[in-house]
């Protein structure tokens, strides 16, 4: 077995192969940038070694100081972890020519299955059901269009070297065709550099189902089970699941045996992942295969109760797989949500800066966290804005969505903006419980995008009743002789043009809240600065997020949100008369949405543009974001240049008015 591993990556993955490794008995070696030196993954190593600067190519990608950090440090083996030189085959090479053990498989099925184009046609050799396209690379975006019509639109634009979501593009017409190839092009020359695109056609109404596999050194291949990956936006994953709410147990199997058939023609070992496309009606096709251990990896560990990354260290070791297939069983419900620095009230726009306050629930049973940051922690524009994996089981679906959202009430991030409330809300959708969930669900369910949803009439009354009682609570800290205060206080409390009067009575063990004819039995639950709140009322037990905005609150309960003020009566109608303050008008000024760098100036001044035409190009998170005018204008003048680093609504252009 060996003695140390250097993990060539970063961030959660970074920490979830050290926890495995310390459980193992292994040592550890942690490589890090310049902006990462004091990660969690750096804190949490035995060892940890400097590699280079900020961006991931002068550092997570350079190939030479990883092995050099292997050979400083005698490292035995690596793990790649996911992403960065995870599927690049000259570092699988690289390692076996210094004499290090990369865990993973062998370089020859990294270039098998890590290019699409001769993965697509190694899978059909093997008789692995495929998606008609064109699989040669196109030469520009002429052919596409031709290959495009030969097809038939829809078709789906790829990246050869692709992966993550990145490369990737749907398009509809000659026109998107063109556009299309540019920036896919464009992506998969930034993310992996390499530009080869292919076609294939789309299929509707698709599920994104992949089958988890363990191959070892003798010849010994199963399948783990599937996953559903279909919640997804702009081809990331959001939230997955084991086992999938949708295939049956013929089609589970029969992927399955190709997942294995595939591996098997391509001499597979490791961990890997073989994903399929699977249309309405349970049609199925090979989509690539993941020659390396997946971000959703935690569900299938969860239902199967195997640790897939021992797995990869003792197969990589030359230990042959302990188990058949007969032995693989699965157990209840998990699924995997991804939390992401981003604003979904924006469009989902990535978010950058200091963690302020971070709080993770504990104590809660049938619940995971993978995370690679802490409270302190800087969310970089170099790196995935991801910030942790909520992983949720039960003994059903229901019982373990359930559970994700009693988690997901008790996690708090503040210092940037997140998508916890947009996850709860696709928890609470009605679809999403019956397990109707395409890959075009978030689409379909968001199409004018992620809007502030409200708590419904009930929700509504328990929140203020809340917010009474913490008001009232602190007022009582804040006072000399707390004893003197009244116990039987009203309050008024005011949100979106509207007041609801009511009356606190205190009581030694907990609040009488009366509203009209209703009564709220308030039990409160919380510490000074606490922002998770725990109250019961009328029995039943609720978790809340709480931020003081001076004045004022602002609640949250299930993603929803409540921000009011609470005052005395007469104060609440004197705020009725006070002025509104109204934002600067600042619609003659093209905003960046998000911080990033920006690669392209389309225009110049005193040029006259169309609605829909493209004015900039910024890159975020080695995503290029293209901004188009909403209606026709002007250009008065260009207030930043090609290659400046953009903060969020920093102005780009001004139009005339």
């Amino acid at each position: 077995m060996f003695k140390k591993i250097l993990i060539a990556n970063r961030g959660e993955i970074a920490c979830r192969v050290i926890k495995t490794c310390q459980k193992m008995g292994i040592k550890t070696v942690a490589v890090y940038s310049d902006v990462d030196q004091n990660s969690l993954h750096v804190a949490m190593a035995d060892e940890s070694v400097h590699i280079g600067g900020a961006a991931s190519s002068e550092s997570y990608l350079v190939i030479d100081n990883i092995v050099n950090a292997c050979k400083q440090t005698k490292a035995d083996a690596v793990h790649p972890g996911y992403g960065f030189l995870s599927e690049n085959e000259a570092f699988a090479h690289a390692l076996v020519v210094a004499g290090i053990t990369f865990i993973g498989p062998k370089a020859e099925a990294i270039v098998g299955m890590g290019d699409k184009i001769q993965s697509k046609k190694i899978a059909e050799q093997a008789g692995v059901n495929v998606i008609p396209g064109y699989t040669e690379v196109l030469a520009d975006s002429k052919q596409a269009v031709k290959v495009a019509n030969e097809i038939g639109y829809p078709i789906m634009l790829k990246a050869s070297a692709g992966g993550g979501g990145k490369g990737m593009r749907v398009v509809r017409d000659d026109k998107e065709c063109i556009h299309g190839f540019e920036r896919t092009q464009n992506e998969s020359l930034s993310s992996f550099g390499d530009n080869r695109i292919f076609a294939e056609k789309y299929i509707t109404e698709p599920h994104h189902v992949e089958i988890q596999i363990l191959a070892d050194q003798f010849g010994k291949t199963l399948y783990i089970g599937e996953r559903e990956c279909s919640i997804q936006r702009r081809h990331q994953k959001i939230i997955e699941e084991a086992p999938s709410p949708f295939i049956d147990s013929y089609t589970r199997q029969t992927m399955g045996q190709q997942a294995v058939t595939l591996a098997t023609a391509v001499h597979y070992e490791s961990a890997g992942t073989v994903e399929f496309i699977v249309d309405a009606e349970q049609k199925f096709y090979f989509l690539e295969m993941n020659t390396r251990l997946q971000v959703e990896h935690p569900v299938t560990e969860m239902v199967s109760g195997l640790d897939l990354v021992e797995q990869m260290i003792l197969i990589a070791a030359g230990e042959p797989l302990q188990l058949n297939q007969s032995d693989i069983e699965t157990n209840g419900s998990a699924i995997e949500a991804r939390i992401y620095a981003e604003d979904p009230y924006r469009d989902f726009m990535p978010s950058t800066g200091r963690l302020q306050r971070f709080r993770i629930p504990d104590n809660l049973d049938s619940v995971r966290i993978d995370t690679g940051i802490e409270e302190g922690s800087e969310v970089s524009i170099f790196y995935d804005p991801m910030i942790a994996k909520l992983i949720a089981h039960g003994d059903n679906r229901d019982r373990a969505i359930e559970n994700m959202l009693a988690a997901l009430d008790q996690f708090y991030i503040s210092g940037v903006s997140h998508n916890l409330n947009f996850l709860c809300s696709i928890f609470q959708n009605d679809r999403f419980k019956m397990g109707d969930t395409t890959t075009n669900f978030i689409q379909e369910q968001y199409p004018d995008g992620f809007q502030r949803e409200q708590l419904n009439d009930r929700q509504q009354l328990v929140a203020v009743s809340i917010l009474a009682c913490i008001h009232q609570n602190n007022i009582e800290r804040l006072q000399f002789h707390p004893e003197n205060v009244s116990r039987h206080s009203p309050w008024s409390v005011s949100f979106n043009h509207t007041s609801i009067d009511l009356t606190v009575r205190k009581f030694p063990e907990n609040y009488e809240v009366y509203i009209g004819s209703q009564v709220f039995i308030v039990d409160l639950l919380r510490s000074p600065n606490d922002p998770i709140i725990k109250a019961t009322v009328n029995g039943h037990p609720h978790f809340f997020q709480l931020e003081n905005l001076h004045p004022g609150y602002r609640l949250s309960y299930r993603g929803r949100v409540l921000e009011a003020l609470v005052t005395r009566k007469r104060t609440a109608e004197l705020n009725q008369l006070m002025p509104e303050k109204i934002a600067p008008d600042m619609s003659k000024y093209l905003l960046s949405p998000m911080p990033g760098l920006l690669i392209k100036i389309c225009v110049k001044e005193s040029q006259t543009v169309k609605a829909g035409e493209e004015l900039a190009i910024v890159e975020a998170m080695k995503m290029e974001n293209s901004l188009r005018a909403i209606n026709n204008a002007k250009i008065k003048s260009i207030l930043v240049e090609e290659g400046d680093n953009l903060t969020v609504d920093q102005a780009i252009l001004e139009f005339e008015d």
